[in-house]
């Protein structure tokens, strides 16, 4: 262990802790003990302190036990004439230091200093927990597989956006934070026009070094949150981090005793530290996974020029973390990965558009037999992007014929809806929708470096042989921007849809013999298995059960397995031997018994990536069902992102269920509950989104005004507001068979 490294950390986190207690006494006095200390639209607390400790910071007076806590952590700084092995104490003063952070961040909100305004930009501040899921799935599925905190200020403006850019390209999140004499990569990359913010999954979060530990509390959050850690168990926090959230801190610029610190609290969390300066290594010692401190002078690295010096400097962090990035080599002019999908082209830098409201453009794949389709065969029918008048609205009709010795006609729906993310991924492009209600618009800068409707065809060709090769052998794209030729077959692709329709609707639960798992959450969430039968998509929303039966012939050893279904022990429970036996031992033993279609006896666990959670209210004889995408407070007294401390995780909670927001449409939804009647409160956007298909549902179920009878939180956001409304409109629940 280097002394320097020990020196320097330790002395910077005794003086961040002497902050912290000079701050705490100075709000106490000015705010009073009981004023409220919180990161707002989050449920767990200061996280760092919550997972490490288990104790909750709710008020001012709440933070005297975690400052002696960290008081008692920090060692004495290293004398000059004795050397020891100063891992240990290190570590502790990192963990110190996070403390005194968590804590100063807090009182920065109780004072009303944050969120951070500078220079005329708003910093983010800590990430909200309906963020923090909705990035769940492209965590565990390997589309996110890590997150990069930046700390400090790059070389120049254009090492700052190569190293960022470099990042995005391979699927990381990016945290951004720090300065180096008042100078931080924020100011350089705003500088330059990159846009900052979760839809390009690069995150500042401050302009001083303390507001990284919004990115540990990100760690700890997902221990918690995904792998149902108990707050308080910090070994297993720091184990769960170490093996499954690959994250890592590249320290540009001067190093100084906080960054120390700060770096060491990351090392704790088996984060490896990278700095673009000379520093003394820190080779492998079980912390770790490999090396934890590394220095790479940045004019050392080589390379012809600062730009391929910055690509080589991610390429050896991503390296030092083990992180394994999938992301297709596309052959097009601009950049791409999974940081694009959220990009909005706005108005004023928009060069063409396709589809949206009064626009012509639809996606169709379909399959081919093997000689009708000449693989990498890209055809533009009609004129190109540089051939429309700026901000021009032009029909589009996207056409991918596919085919392989193992395609099926069913694969077909499953497959067209990864053009959406496949598109997505190119920068400034963005692409909303899918089959006849697509979406496109391309920026001005993009189609200034030279993209064309051609390079489209090179985005899906090159991802459905890197994603889908088991069963695509071959792919050509048309791409037809006249008028009279969209409009034909448009008509012959609805037909198409239709019948896919038709085939998916009459496609039941009794039909089939087997279903099908999903364990991508396991990565997150260990103990959790998703069952997706005919009739219900998965939790997260993104699986049915066709997409999964695709999956397992594109993977046969992936995720997605067949679950036979066994003998049947009770068919109106929805309970089969085959499932009980196939969950029980994916789920590490820890699930024994689960049935398909009661929320009360023995529901399916719940993992962090479920787009809605159901909840019974007693009170009410119901459920009431609220989106991940929904703040409001709920007749249970909890919001979402409480649910789903409670229920997350893999956990099996009997009233209590995640689930995704089409399950609402199932013929099956909770049967032996009594389906669609049961739900007494539901979130306004589920019930604007899914307005149309819940009013049929509804008048199946021989209550046709039922979604006018369902209260949201413009309406009722506790049971005494609630049951007043459930009498007055004459909603079925009241009156049903108990449920308890």
């Amino acid at each position: 262990m280097s002394r320097f490294i020990a020196t320097s950390a330790i002395q910077g986190a005794h003086a961040v802790f002497n902050e912290a207690e000079q701050l705490l006494a100075q709000a106490m006095e000015k705010l009073g003990p009981d004023t409220p200390v919180a990161f707002p639209n989050t449920a767990y607390y200061l996280p760092v302190i919550y997972s490490f400790t288990g104790h909750k910071v709710e008020r001012l007076k709440d933070m005297a036990w975690p400052l002696e806590h960290a008081r008692a952590l920090l060692p004495p700084v290293p004398q000059d004439n004795l050397w020891l092995p100063y891992l240990g104490e290190t570590l502790d003063s990192g963990v110190a230091t996070l403390f005194a952070e968590e804590m100063i961040e807090g009182i920065r909100f109780a004072l009303g200093e944050q969120p951070e305004v500078r220079n005329g930009f708003t910093y983010n501040g800590p990430i909200d927990d309906v963020q923090m899921r909705s990035w769940g799935i492209q965590m565990v599925d390997g589309r996110m597989p890590g997150f990069a905190a930046l700390v400090g200020v790059a070389k120049s403006n254009e090492v700052a956006v190569k190293i960022v850019r470099e990042l995005q390209s391979k699927g990381q999140l990016i945290f951004l934070c720090g300065n180096v004499n008042g100078r931080s990569i924020v100011d350089q990359l705003l500088e330059e026009g990159v846009e900052l913010g979760y839809d390009t999954f690069t995150v500042p979060f401050g302009s001083d070094t303390i507001s990284a530990v919004y990115a540990l509390g990100y760690a700890a959050r997902a221990a918690i949150s995904f792998g149902n850690v108990a707050p308080g168990d910090f070994r297993q926090i720091l184990l769960y981090n170490k093996f499954r959230c690959f994250a890592f801190v590249l320290a540009l610029g001067q190093v100084d005793d906080l960054k120390y610190a700060t770096a060491a609290g990351a090392i704790s969390y088996g984060f490896p530290v990278m700095a673009d300066t000379v520093i003394p290594n820190i080779l492998p010692t079980g912390i770790t996974q490999y090396e934890h401190v590394i220095s790479l002078p940045f004019d050392d690295i080589p390379g012809k020029d600062d730009l391929e010096r910055a690509e080589r400097l991610v390429q050896r962090c991503i390296e030092v973390r083990g992180i394994k990035v999938k992301i297709a080599k596309v052959p097009i002019p601009v950049a791409y990965g999974p940081a694009f999908e959220g990009e909005v082209v706005r108005r004023d830098n928009l060069q063409a558009e396709f589809g949206g409201k009064g626009g012509l453009c639809f996606e169709w794949l379909t399959m081919k037999d093997m000689d009708e389709v000449e693989d990498g065969k890209f055809t533009v029918v009609g004129g190109d992007l540089d051939a429309f008048e700026e901000g021009a609205k032009v029909p589009l009709g996207i056409v991918v014929e596919v085919s392989g010795r193992k395609m099926q006609k069913d694969f077909e729906p499953v497959l067209e809806r990864q053009i959406h993310h496949f598109i997505n991924g190119a920068e400034g492009i963005q692409h909303i929708g899918q089959r006849d209600i697509a979406w496109l618009r391309f920026s001005k800068s993009a189609v200034a470096k030279g993209f064309r409707l051609k390079h489209l065809g090179d985005i899906l060709h090159a991802n459905f042989h890197n994603q889908f090769g088991a069963i695509v052998d071959k792919i050509q794209v048309t791409l037809h921007t006249d008028k009279a030729k969209v409009q034909e077959l448009i008509e012959q692709a609805r037909v198409v849809y239709q019948e896919r329709n038709v085939r998916i609707a009459g496609l039941t639960d009794e039909a089939v013999d087997t279903y099908y798992s999903c364990t991508l959450c396991q990565s997150f969430a260990p103990n959790h298995v998703c069952i997706i039968n005919p009739e219900r998509v998965g939790l997260c929303g993104a699986y049915n059960w066709l997409d999964c039966r695709a999956a397992f012939e594109i993977s046969p050893r992936g995720p997605n397995q067949p679950v036979p279904k066994g003998k049947v022990i009770d068919e109106r429970l929805g309970e089969w031997e085959g499932v009980n036996q196939f969950v029980y031992e994916h789920s590490g033993m820890n699930v024994e018994r689960f049935t398909i279609y009661s929320l009360m006896d023995s529901p399916m666990t719940t993992c962090g990536c479920c787009e809605c959670v159901m909840v019974i209210i007693p009170e009410a004889n119901g459920v009431m069902i609220i989106s991940r995408d929904d703040y409001s407070m709920t007749p249970c007294g909890m919001t979402f992102t409480t649910l789903m401390g409670t229920v997350g995780g893999g956990m099996q909670t009997p009233g209590m269920m995640g689930h995704g927001k089409y399950y609402l449409l199932s013929k099956q939804f909770i049967p032996v509950q009594g389906g669609i009647k049961r739900v007494v409160w539901m979130s306004q956007n589920l019930k604007e989104e899914l307005g149309e298909e819940l009013k049929e549902i509804c008048a199946a179920a021989g209550e046709p005004d039922l979604l006018d009878k369902i209260a949201d939180a413009s309406i009722a956001t506790t049971v005494e507001e609630l049951l007043p409304f459930l009498e007055e409109k004459g909603h079925p629940a009241p009156s049903m068979e108990s449920l308890i």
